[in-house]
């Protein structure tokens, strides 16, 4: 497939850097990305994928926009209040780039259709925020066989790391278990400084296109942390765990399953 005159100039800048090209372009193209949560996370990471032409794109959240909504999910505005969040954030990726196919997921993802949700994709972003839908993602995404973005983001902190099949630790292996309830304040109870979800974000976007064009390194091995207020940024080497439930040798968890628990992270 050749680019046609039109996007040969919406895509000019990413064409002439050497690790893209024409040919990079066309992978973007030609790739699906699913993103769930259009929230604070999924925000950005939606708005630069759209802008980057990445040909179809995934959103699933079953919320609709409210005005807290708007210090920090940048991709809703203020008309889009009461609006089912997934069909707010299709219209303003639309609006910035017709070459994207977006599918619209108003549904809230669960064990019984995650599965067949992520199957259609090439790589999945995290932008959820609680531990219940990290887990549930990680575990679907292992068994799948399907590469993805996991992210947190609290107060002015914030984390990252990257998984891919056969070439490093899942999120499982890191953290192992669902925290107690109530260890860990909500974003409701805790706050959270919108920017650091655009920075965030926009980096887990930043993953997606690296994965799809096959350039530089991932934060595969690795978890990134943030911390705004210090402008600190950590990378922690990760060990693979071999005993790990479920990309361990021996794993125990077969199938994705539901925690009822729901707290928002880091």
């Amino acid at each position: 497939m050749a680019l046609n005159n039109e996007q040969l100039e919406r895509y000019s800048r990413h064409i002439i850097l050497a690790e893209v090209g024409a040919k990079g372009q066309k992978k973007l193209l030609d790739s699906k990305v699913l993103i769930i949560g259009a929230g604070g996370l999924g925000s950005p990471a939606a708005l630069y994928l759209a802008a980057a032409g990445v040909g179809t794109i995934g959103i699933a959240d079953a919320d609709a926009v409210d005005l807290s909504n708007l210090q920090r999910q940048v991709i809703h505005t203020t008309p889009d209040i009461g609006k089912a969040k997934a069909i707010s954030a299709k219209e303003t990726m639309n609006a910035i780039n017709p070459d994207v196919k977006v599918n619209v997921h108003s549904l809230f993802v669960a064990s019984d259709n995650i599965m067949d949700l992520i199957a259609g994709y090439d790589f999945i972003i995290d932008g959820t925020d609680n531990f219940p839908a990290k887990f549930l993602i990680n575990d679907a995404c292992v068994l799948s066989k399907k590469p993805f973005s996991h992210a947190g983001i609290l107060r002015f902190k914030g984390q990252m790391m990257t998984y891919v099949p056969g070439a490093g630790p899942c999120y499982r292996c890191i953290f192992k278990e669902m925290p107690p309830p109530s260890a860990i304040p909500t974003c409701r109870q805790a706050g959270v400084i919108g920017a650091i979800g655009g920075i965030i974000g926009s980096m887990q976007a930043m993953e997606a296109i690296k994965f799809i064009i096959g350039k530089g390194k991932l934060l595969t091995g690795w978890l990134l942390t943030y911390d705004a207020l210090e402008m600190d940024f950590r990378k922690i080497k990760l060990p693979t765990v071999k005993t790990c439930a479920v990309c361990g040798e021996n794993p125990t968890i077969l199938t994705p399953f539901d925690y009822e628990q729901a707290v928002c992270e880091v």
